[in-house]
């Protein structure tokens, strides 16, 4: 998994409170259990004019021209400006996988839904919770200034306005350590690897039974 460690990127205002998963990534994509090929169907019903399909050539899709993520100011965005509950709705991790396959590594609302709060951590995106007067004050911002950007320090726990101004979030110990070292669970499982061997050498060495062929 990636690092997190400082991310420096454009802002994208997503002005919208309530995104479920289904709108994230909806559900006829959710073909396949890869980490990967999501990203061009991310937001599909709202990014584009026709009802999209697995499979389908998105360079010859009609874009909806009114939503944010196509217009031309907020191209190579790597943070995503949210409001009230974020990734409500269904359980699914292809929300997460999709954000950022797309680019962003960095989603700031004022609450999320707690299932995609816990798969963005376990993905290596960076869930951020500020107030609903600080992300009011980000959206006025963003929208006022082309190529508005942020910078979210995950080690010193802040969010960086353009004008210096400092916005801290909270984050779990653990989850920080894990996103700061770029530990998914497979990751932290690893970390332990010398102890699980020697585990299975003593269980062979006392229960050689257990190991027979048949």
């Amino acid at each position: 998994m990636q690092k997190y460690t400082v991310e420096q990127g454009i802002v994208t205002p997503l002005d919208r409170a309530n995104v479920d998963t289904d709108v994230i990534i909806p559900k006829q994509f959710l073909k396949s259990i890869k980490r990967t090929g999501f990203g061009d169907n991310l937001f599909d019903d709202l990014r584009y004019m026709d009802e999209g399909y697995l499979g389908q050539d998105i360079s010859k899709r009609p874009k909806n021209p009114d939503f944010v993520l196509n217009q031309p100011r907020y191209q190579g965005s790597t943070i995503l400006l949210a409001r009230a509950n974020f990734g409500c709705g269904s359980s699914r991790e292809h929300a997460p996988w999709a954000l950022s396959e797309y680019g962003f590594r960095t989603v700031i609302a004022p609450s999320f839904a707690d299932i995609f709060f816990n798969n963005s951590f376990k993905n290596g995106m960076l869930p951020v919770i500020l107030t609903t007067e600080q992300v009011d004050q980000l959206f006025k911002e963003c929208e006022a200034n082309e190529g508005y950007q942020l910078t979210v320090d995950l080690a010193s726990q802040e969010v960086r306005t353009p004008s210096g101004e400092v916005f801290n979030f909270e984050v779990d110990p653990f989850r920080k350590h894990c996103l700061l070292n770029g530990l998914d669970d497979i990751g932290l499982t690893l970390q332990a690897s010398d102890d699980i061997h020697a585990y299975e050498t003593q269980v062979k060495q006392s229960r050689p039974w257990l190991f027979r062929e048949l």
